[in-house]
């Protein structure tokens, strides 16, 4: 059985599973890091807070542009 691959799906390929904030900027286009802890804080962007980081599951960045893009 052969599964197909969205494009979606190929969008941060070259990302871990999960990433930080500054790979979390890049994936973004270079936004600031204080944008990014902004969508990060207030749950925009889901992601796990171990100590004082963020770890963020690439899915999730990939679902929010999917998302931003819905509402255009």
């Amino acid at each position: 059985m052969k599964t197909t691959v969205s494009p979606a799906d190929k969008m941060f390929e070259g990302y871990a599973d999960v990433v930080n904030v500054e790979a979390l900027c890049l994936m973004l286009g270079g936004i600031s890091k204080k944008l990014a802890y902004r969508l990060l804080s207030n749950g925009t962007i889901r992601s796990i807070k171990i100590g004082r980081e963020y770890k963020i599951p690439k899915n999730n960045v990939r679902d929010y542009l999917l998302q931003q893009e819905s509402l255009k």
